[in-house]
């Protein structure tokens, strides 16, 4: 979503993580996507610093906003590390049977009811005006939406449910979400953007 956003050009390649390409796995020693390979050669493999490196290139509307760095910042680590732990105990409770499925899904409301309490009183996570934050926790949201829809409609985070629902039917995800044919070593790439 950044990568469009800041109207970034670039070679797309789909890869199928069950069946990782020999160029996959020779960028980058984690073998996990994104994988970001700049013009000079250097590689971005995370997706926060593939954002940071898009906003650096352009950001005409101010996702990135130096007086809220430090709120970003842990909000988003915060997301990052314990929310996205609660996520994945919730999201694949049967690879992890210590605990029910439920209780790894109540650990990560708290996570939830701070942001439906930053939503109170604005229309985004730090301002009225989408920012990186926004962007960068927002898939993790909608992934813990999808393990049970019909439970998180009805969850008592309205606000949060129409900050995610607003992701959803924006341009900015539905571009970033397009459909490509499964690339391999041997085909040619697409260009995007």
């Amino acid at each position: 979503m950044a990568l469009n956003y800041a109207g970034i050009r670039l070679e797309h390649r789909e890869v199928l993580l069950s069946d990782k390409p020999r160029a996959m796995l020779e960028a980058s020693a984690k073998a996990t996507v994104p994988i970001l390979k700049l013009p000079d050669g250097s590689i971005i493999d995370e997706s926060v610093d593939v954002m940071h490196w898009a906003l650096e290139q352009r950001d005409t509307d101010r996702w990135w906003q130096d007086e809220l760095a430090t709120q970003t910042l842990t909000l988003v680590e915060e997301n990052d590390f314990s929310f996205k732990t609660q996520l994945d105990h919730y999201k694949y409770a049967d690879r992890y049977p210590q605990q029910s499925q439920s209780d790894y899904r109540t650990q990560a409301e708290t996570f939830l009811l701070q942001l439906e309490n930053r939503l109170e009183s604005r229309q985004y996570l730090m301002t009225d005006q989408l920012t990186f934050s926004d962007v960068a926790i927002f898939p993790f949201i909608r992934q813990f939406a999808l393990v049970d829809k019909p439970w998180f409609d009805q969850a008592p985070y309205p606000n949060l449910q129409k900050w995610l629902q607003s992701f959803l039917d924006s341009i900015l995800f539905t571009g970033a979400m397009s459909k490509y044919p499964t690339w391999d070593d041997s085909d040619a790439s697409i260009l995007i953007n």
